[in-house]
């Protein structure tokens, strides 16, 4: 009998907990981190604040777990859905428009998120978590590299490897500069394009160039 009480008990619990991330994460993205209160996430998971302190000390704690979760998942989430064998057949020019375009929607639709996630590891460089948390970020990073070269023989770049590593790197940081970094950015809508089809085109005639791929304007 023991056994057979268990097993549910287990489950409610794995649900629970499932809730629980998913609601910190989603109270994250749409009030910031000072706004990811333990009382807020615990009313949008349908639980009392208590049932949180069960699980974790503190915030940070729950929100380290969330955190790493959702860098576990991205991770996951690529290689499940694209292989080398999946990219090598696709142009590397299709690959790259692809990719640019996906993670534009991707920062426009998290950038709340992404926000709050970017502020929270601010200042714990130096923590077991944000080393974690770096390895995955770096692990996903370095399976985008592998799968731009399994077109290398297009690349005309002398250095391939470092090429493709340096342009996901450029597109990161613009991203991150034009979506994620919260400043005024009236002083610089003359020299950046005026909406994301414009920004999309330039982001990856860039890419595209710097590899070395013919592209006009280049």
């Amino acid at each position: 009998m023991a056994d057979k009480t268990l097993a549910p008990q287990q489950a409610r619990s794995r649900e629970s907990m499932r809730k629980l991330l998913k609601a910190a994460a989603q109270v994250l993205g749409q009030h910031g981190l000072e706004g990811a209160t333990i009382p807020r996430i615990a009313q949008h998971a349908g639980l009392t604040p208590g049932a949180i302190y069960r699980r974790f000390p503190d915030k940070d704690a729950l929100l380290e777990t969330v955190i790493i979760g959702i860098f576990e998942r991205q991770d996951e989430r690529i290689r499940v859905m694209l292989t080398p064998a999946m990219a090598r057949q696709i142009p590397l020019a299709v690959f790259a428009e692809q990719l640019i375009s996906n993670m534009l929607v991707s920062y426009r639709a998290n950038a709340g998120l992404m926000r709050a996630l970017r502020q929270f590891a601010q200042g714990r460089d130096h923590t077991s978590f944000y080393k974690k948390v770096t390895r995955l970020e770096m692990r996903t990073y370095q399976y985008m590299v592998e799968l731009f070269l399994v077109h290398r023989k297009e690349i005309k770049h002398r250095d391939p490897q470092m090429a493709v590593s340096f342009a996901l790197m450029m597109l990161t940081s613009a991203l991150i500069e034009l979506i994620l970094v919260d400043h005024d950015m009236k002083n610089w809508q003359a020299v950046i394009p005026k909406d994301d089809q414009s920004l999309k085109r330039e982001l990856l005639r860039s890419f595209l160039c710097y590899l070395g791929i013919e592209q006009r304007g280049c």
